[in-house]
């Protein structure tokens, strides 16, 4: 289990009392939608195992799913399509996707934490956070729910698009994954903007 800092206390103590973590899954993938998620997390909350998602197999994440949900006194997943991200580039999909999931929280938290470094739209006040997946503890929440969120997406594309194996890479530039681009052409979540060397 990751050792987190206590940012969420603090500032519970400064008179923030609903600070929300916020991640996304998908930035990265040539396929598939860019995925946000915002959670709050009740008091004193314990999580066995939590840690940033990706030091976690696909077993334990989603087992860590349903803990994070029964630990979260407020959560959100926002979806922002491929579609979206040609039209308007990743970084600005992955703001609106951060800027949804806050929305669709049935309380507009006093404080958001963000993994990363980028800009946001968001009206919260917030304070971005380099690697906040593996350092604070609503952040390493939200990125489990956003992978989980995302891969349960790209299983279902995998059903519809079944030259491409999307159950195996999610969308990811893997070796496979290019061969099979290669070979088949882009289907059509296949993110068009994207440069493609295969």
């Amino acid at each position: 289990m990751a050792k987190f800092l206590p940012l969420e206390s603090k500032l519970n103590k400064l008179g923030f009392l609903f600070v929300a973590g916020i991640d996304e899954a998908g930035r990265g993938p040539m396929a598939g939608p860019v995925v946000s998620a915002a959670v709050i997390l009740k008091p004193n909350s314990r999580i066995q195992g939590l840690d940033d998602s990706k030091k976690l197999s696909e077993k334990q994440r989603e087992r860590l799913f349903e803990l994070i949900i029964k630990n979260a006194s407020h959560y959100a997943i926002a979806v922002v399509s491929h579609i979206t991200i040609d039209e308007i580039n990743i970084l600005k999909s992955t703001q609106l996707a951060n800027d949804m999931a806050v929305n669709a929280l049935e309380i507009i938290p006093d404080f958001v934490l963000i993994d990363g470094k980028d800009k946001q739209i968001i009206l919260p006040d917030f304070q971005t956070i380099i690697k906040g997946d593996s350092r604070v503890k609503s952040i390493a929440a939200a990125s489990i729910l956003a992978k989980v969120m995302r891969d349960k997406i790209m299983k279902k594309y995998a059903e519809e698009y079944t030259k491409y194996d999307f159950q195996k890479h999610k969308g990811y530039g893997t070796r496979s994954h290019r061969a099979l681009m290669e070979k088949h052409g882009l289907c059509d979540i296949h993110r068009k903007s994207y440069t493609f060397k295969v």
